[in-house]
């Protein structure tokens, strides 16, 4: 199976990894593509495509997917779902349909090839996708061509006005680089984008300065949101620490019930310090992971960049300790890194 990695530009971190090759327009073979990242032992979220026709085809076409994301013990909010393809106006209704049952399963949807696809844009707005997927053969034209650089940074603000994080793929060379960031794209792929050896990408560019932040209170948390890593609350301590060891970049995991909310964090340091110590493993290891976990700092997902900074610094011990993002009804939706608001906030000031 071929995977590449989804690089936050910011971090050098690896934060998703995306599925790679022709599912010949079939859910069976994406639900062998699940299956497969299931018998490798990959843990971080993974974007998959799908096609929109398969959406259009109702939950009975969609069976072979679930039925697979079980088998692989993998939670949805841990799959992103990448809408591919063509489909007539007498199918949207269905397809908009198809999309908000996944959603209320607990899926991430994404919609792809920005920019070249047979996709409306208004469909942006119905489908109301977390992530957004510029078109690869858009984004290979970008540095020699001004026409197509422009219509990709306006699709990149579009998806960013209406609610969606931006993914800009085939990133080869450095002046793709420049541009995305130009953008405002966090997050990237390509060959450019190669982990070294400690799980994290040395990205050759520096950030570019941001614009001002007009609110005093600075962006919302959910502009700054990573997908989180997962597990449930009944997990062991050896659950936890593969979770960790499947790669450098993870910070926390955390501990979620059957409706994904969250009830523990395990931040990475001190639970691998704990499970390190004389006889750590023998005293956790088979026993739940939720005994050497603390509680979630959790906020919503609107709160301004000031005030969740103000959540992280209650607690002196914890002060670096990643941020749970949670929904209306207290749904994990990922994670914020402290780093990242410290970051902001200074570039704002």
């Amino acid at each position: 199976m071929d995977i590449t990695p989804i690089v936050d530009l910011d971090t050098g971190g690896v934060i998703a990894l995306q599925a790679v090759g022709d599912h010949h327009g079939n859910v069976a073979s994406l639900a062998g593509t699940l299956l497969g990242a299931a018998r490798s032992e990959i843990l971080l979220p993974l974007v998959l495509g799908l096609p929109a026709e398969a959406v259009i085809g109702g939950s009975a076409a969609l069976a072979p997917l679930h039925e697979a994301l079980r088998v692989s013990g993998r939670r949805p909010r841990e799959v992103i779902l990448m809408l591919r393809g063509g489909f007539s106006q007498a199918e949207r209704r269905a397809l908009v349909t198809g999309l908000d049952g996944l959603r209320a399963i607990g899926y991430l949807i994404a919609v792809g090839d920005l920019g070249t696809g047979h996709i409306p844009m208004d469909l942006l707005t119905d489908a109301a996708p977390y992530l957004a997927v510029l078109s690869p053969e858009l984004m290979a034209r970008v540095p020699r061509d001004p026409r197509r650089a422009a219509l990709a940074e306006g699709l990149a603000r579009l998806a960013r006005e209406v609610g969606a994080h931006v993914l800009a793929p085939g990133v080869t060379e450095e002046a793709q680089l420049s541009a995305v960031r130009g953008w405002g794209v966090r997050l990237a792929q390509g060959p450019l984008l190669v982990p070294g050896p400690s799980g994290r990408v040395h990205v050759p560019l520096p950030v570019l300065a941001q614009e001002p932040v007009q609110a005093l209170l600075g962006p919302r948390v959910q502009e700054f949101l990573l997908p989180a890593v997962t597990l449930p609350h009944e997990a062991t301590a050896e659950d936890a620490v593969g979770a960790f060891g499947s790669e450098p970049s993870i910070t926390s995991v955390i501990l979620v019930d059957e409706y994904q909310r969250p009830k523990g964090s395990l931040d990475r340091s001190r639970f691998l310090l704990s499970i390190a110590s004389r006889f750590g493993h023998a005293l956790h290891g088979k026993k739940p992971a939720r005994r050497l976990a603390d509680s979630a700092r959790t906020v919503p997902k609107t709160t301004p960049a000031i005030a969740a900074m103000q959540v992280a610094g209650r607690d002196a011990e914890r002060v670096y300790d990643d941020l749970v993002v949670v929904d209306e009804v207290g749904r994990c939706m990922g994670i914020v890194r402290v780093s990242d608001l410290i970051r902001q906030v200074a570039a704002a000031r």
